[in-house]
């Protein structure tokens, strides 16, 4: 070995042992003529080497000699640059002046002579600095990911991930479960995202593609009789980026015999306390249940982040008496965008009431962005005196606005933000102010973590411009035992809110859904009724799906399962956000593209004939 030690692991204790360290040059200083420091830096951290310029001569040595081995020090200080690959050779000594913030901190490595370093390979100057706050842009640093790599967060953020990846399997194999691989070149299906494809040589005009989920070979596993199967699996979607999204991802897949959705519940819940435990010493509570329409009315989203409150207040009058909200605080007031409106709803900000015209105007246009999509924003200061103000003052009376106060249980202070048009829309548009005010407001603390599961998901939701069902999360998912009649009888009435429940079920982290998955069904009968009601085709399903419909003739156990997002769950655990790329060694960008590999890229001629392609 060319080192003895690295260089994050010499302690006080080490001190006067002769030891070997190879590393990056972090950084150089000369001081004055004498004495000159490099920081040494390894995957395991930073080691000051204290290099005594004039070098250590008998009293018999000339002047000559003494001013020969300055000049070849002092060259050598010169010629290291940053990133030069050293290997040091000297004794630890205790550092005068000592730094808290690294764990070497006590010590150094002192050395006297340019015969104590060898350089191993020399470096051109990087791009950008490699330090914790590089100067380095996003697209700078994917393209030389390998040097954004030595810089320690991101080196850390992929320890970290290997330290989640270790806890994941120490809990399934404590839990008897079995890591078994499934293929990467399958067969293309019609539902969910669309499909990476891969040509085949061997049969011309014909495709593989790449796994959006091993769905169905873990269903199959099932069939076979494993009956805990897990998996930590790349999987490929070719759908459009975001912060929490690449084109190619890893899956914690899993699956289980015998089970009801409790079952499952219970198992993965354990696992992701297991993981929080282990790598952030955190014990998470029991987590709680949300139904899918409590999050939709509440959170405007189906994965809330209920570190806040600030729920959704729906103002729409109800046209039941019976229903909740059916009192009329806000049509037929001669204010044509609330009399038109399919929902009026808004939130309370608590002590907000303060917020300027310039401050109401800048949260009017962000509501406007089309990533928002909402037409305008109302207001209602309570003011500290106990008088009310809105942006409709006009169609509304201080007694209307009071009742309508009430209804948000605002007091003296607050501020309340309502936004109206088309259901589905403002439902969404809500939901985004709603965290918006909770990022302003400082409501979404990056040390407190808030776990629950939204369970009761529609089973399917109706495509207008298709003219059909789709399913909302795969077509595998069972619906719930009450529902089985409306599979049968009730399919072709093109109404969502009497579609059936999904025995289903989402984990979600701080406002990020970090796994999913649901009983599956196990009958053959039921999951061909389940692509007629997709509008699949007797032939189209015997294509696509015959070797699982062929399966569950053969005694398919009930069976049910969840898929984490694994890039997800990491960011969440490591710094509580949902920002992947930085936790994913060689991420892609947000057009899809490696910069580093400049791909996607054409290829030759040749290949393309080889493979069929024109």
């Amino acid at each position: 070995m060319l080192r003895t030690h690295t260089c994050g692991e010499l302690k006080k204790e080490n001190e006067g042992q002769i030891v070997s360290l190879c590393g990056w040059v972090s950084t150089t200083r000369l001081l004055g003529k004498s004495l000159a420091f490099i920081d040494l830096r390894d995957r395991y951290g930073i080691t000051q080497i204290n290099f005594n310029l004039l070098g250590k001569f008998s009293e018999n040595d000339s002047a000559e000699k003494k001013q020969s081995g300055w000049e070849s020090n002092l060259n050598l200080i010169n010629k290291l640059g940053r990133e030069f690959v050293i290997q040091v050779k000297g004794e630890v000594v205790e550092r005068k002046a000592k730094n808290k913030n690294i764990p070497t901190g006590e010590i150094e490595v002192e050395i006297h002579s340019a015969d104590a370093i060898t350089i191993l390979n020399e470096s051109k100057t990087p791009p950008f600095t490699i330090e914790d706050e590089s100067d380095g842009g996003d697209e700078l640093r994917m393209k030389y990911r390998y040097l954004d790599l030595r810089r320690t967060p991101i080196k850390n953020n992929l320890l970290q991930r290997h330290k989640v990846g270790q806890a994941v399997r120490e809990y399934f194999d404590k839990n008897g479960f079995a890591d078994i691989e499934t293929p990467f070149l399958i067969k293309s299906t019609p539902e969910g995202a669309r499909d990476f494809v891969v040509p085949s040589r061997l049969n011309p005009g014909e495709f593989y593609a790449l796994p959006q989920s091993p769905q169905t070979f873990k269903q199959l596993l099932m069939v076979s009789g494993f009956d805990r199967y897990y998996q930590v699996v790349r999987c490929f979607r070719d759908e459009d980026l975001r912060a929490d999204r690449q084109p190619e991802f890893t899956q914690i897949d899993c699956e289980m015999s015998f089970v009801e959705q409790e079952d499952v519940l219970h198992m993965f819940e354990g696992m992701v306390k297991h993981v929080f435990k282990k790598v952030r010493n955190l014990d998470l509570p029991k987590f709680p249940r949300m139904t899918y329409a409590d999050a939709m009315k509440y959170y405007g989203v189906d994965k809330p982040d209920t570190r806040f409150e600030m729920k959704i207040v729906d103002l729409t009058p109800n046209p039941s008496p019976k229903g909740e909200g059916s009192e009329n605080l806000v049509r037929g007031k001669g204010f044509k965008v609330y009399d038109d409106a399919e929902l009026i709803g808004g939130i309370c900000a608590k002590d907000c009431a303060e917020y300027t015209r310039k401050q109401l105007d800048e949260l009017t246009e962000w509501v406007k962005r089309p990533q928002i999509g909402a037409g305008g924003l109302g207001y209602i200061k309570y003011n500290a005196d106990g008088t009310l103000k809105s942006s409709f003052d006009k169609f509304f009376d201080e007694a209307s606005l009071k009742k309508i106060a009430e209804k948000f249980s605002a007091t003296t202070g607050d501020l309340i933000l309502i936004l109206a048009g088309a259901e589905t829309k403002t439902r969404k548009a809500l939901g985004e102010l709603r965290l918006e005010m909770g990022n302003r407001l400082g409501l979404r603390d990056k040390n407190k973590f808030e776990c629950l599961w939204v369970v009761d998901f529609p089973l399917l939701e109706w495509n207008e411009e298709e003219q059909r069902w789709f399913a909302m999360h795969h077509p595998f998912t069972s619906p719930k035992k009450e529902d089985m009649d409306w599979m049968y009888n009730g399919y072709t009435e093109k109404n969502s809110a009497h579609a059936p429940k999904a025995n289903a079920y989402d984990i979600v982290i701080n406002g990020v859904e970090i796994g999913g998955g649901s009983i599956r069904i196990h009958n053959k009968e039921l999951q061909q009724q389940m692509f007629k009601v997709l509008g699949l085709t007797k032939e189209e399903t015997e294509q696509k799906f015959s070797f699982i419909l062929n399966a569950f003739e053969y005694g398919a156990p009930p069976h049910g399962g969840i898929a984490f997002g694994f890039d997800r769950l990491c960011s969440m655990v490591i710094a509580n956000e949902d920002y992947i790329r930085d936790y994913i060694a060689f991420p892609k960008n947000n057009s899809g593209r490696d910069v580093m590999l400049d791909s996607p890229s054409p290829i030759d001629e040749k290949q393309k004939k080889e493979l069929g392609l024109k």
